[in-house]
């Protein structure tokens, strides 16, 4: 057993398996931790942006993943969409939301790490979970040079194969990535043990809706001075 078939065969299993099971237990454990525990009332400097250009950059990046690999080839194919252009698309737009995520990433992150009083309300894995992602993002970016050597999209196939593979149980899914470059490689197994951490972090807020607030455990009671009852009679006296 090679380790191309247990880090791209096997390991995939494991990763959606834990992100699966371990996200349902979460949110129906501790769902008072179903949050990101916002440090906007901490220091309201560099959140703004840093956290619109972040999200703006990963919903992007999420969906150019999601539909790129996932769509199989005869749907863009039917769609005259052809591999070239597919391949510049995701490199063009792809590129440009890695960037603008990294740079929101990195205003987040400096904030977490620098600002004292965020630093100590920041969990180790607030700041593990922030590293990783920009780990991630600046090898994302690292495989843009290699995929333009490859602008024919024969080399995106490749990941195409392996994701739709991987989804459809084929046990040869591996074999269609053994040869590309380490980057890629990386690139993937990074990806996936992100997937693998995701229920233990603030990340699950990405699966949640508002809806699902109506019907969660530990409700937090706030009252305002003008809803406090008033007493009215004279201290020690009678009402």
């Amino acid at each position: 057993m090679d380790i191309n078939f247990l880090a791209f065969g096997v390991y995939p299993y494991i990763a959606l398996a834990v992100l699966t099971i371990g996200s349902v237990l979460r949110f129906d454990r501790e769902q008072y931790t179903w949050r990101t525990g916002s440090s906007q009332l901490l220091r309201r400097k560099q959140l703004v942006t840093g956290s619109v250009l972040f999200h703006l950059g990963i919903l992007m990046i999420f969906g150019g993943h999601f539909v790129g690999l996932l769509t199989p080839p005869a749907v863009w194919h039917a769609l005259g969409v052809t591999h070239a252009f597919k391949q510049m698309l995701a490199i063009v737009a792809g590129g440009t939301a890695g960037f603008f995520c990294l740079i929101g990433g990195l205003l987040l992150l400096h904030r977490r790490l620098f600002d004292a009083r965020i630093r100590k309300t920041s969990s180790f894995g607030d700041i593990a979970i922030l590293c990783l992602l920009m780990l991630q993002l600046c090898l994302g970016l690292a495989t843009i040079p290699l995929s333009l050597e490859h602008r024919d999209g024969e080399e995106m196939l490749k990941f195409m194969f392996w994701a739709q593979g991987i989804f459809t149980f084929n046990p040869e899914a591996s074999s269609y990535i053994a040869n590309v470059h380490w980057i890629f490689k990386a690139h993937l197994t990074l990806g996936l043990t992100i997937l693998l951490v995701f229920p233990f972090t603030r990340l699950v807020h990405m699966l949640s809706a508002p809806v699902w607030y109506l019907n969660r455990r530990g409700w937090q009671l706030v009252r305002s001075k003008r809803a406090m009852p008033i007493n009215r009679g004279p201290v020690g006296g009678r009402r």
